[in-house]
């Protein structure tokens, strides 16, 4: 099994917002302990490469209108 990142894309973040725009979801097949709670996509990029870990990226889990789950 590879290891893989899991990340989605911040909820509160405007267009041109000069802020890390992905949040880490967790890791899989890795010992990797993540301290920040955001990550610009240049550093998730070097992270990915120096432990050889796939990037993953998931969707925000934003219901479209109308839609409910449950």
């Amino acid at each position: 099994m590879s290891a893989k990142i899991f990340v989605r894309q911040r909820r509160k973040i405007e267009k041109g917002e000069k802020r890390p725009r992905f949040r880490v979801l967790g890791v899989s097949g890795i010992d990797l302990k993540i301290y920040v709670k955001h990550m610009r996509k240049k550093e998730l990029a070097h992270l990915s490469e120096a432990t050889g870990a796939e990037i993953v990226y998931l969707k925000s889990g934003k219901e479209e209108k109308g839609e409910k789950s449950g």
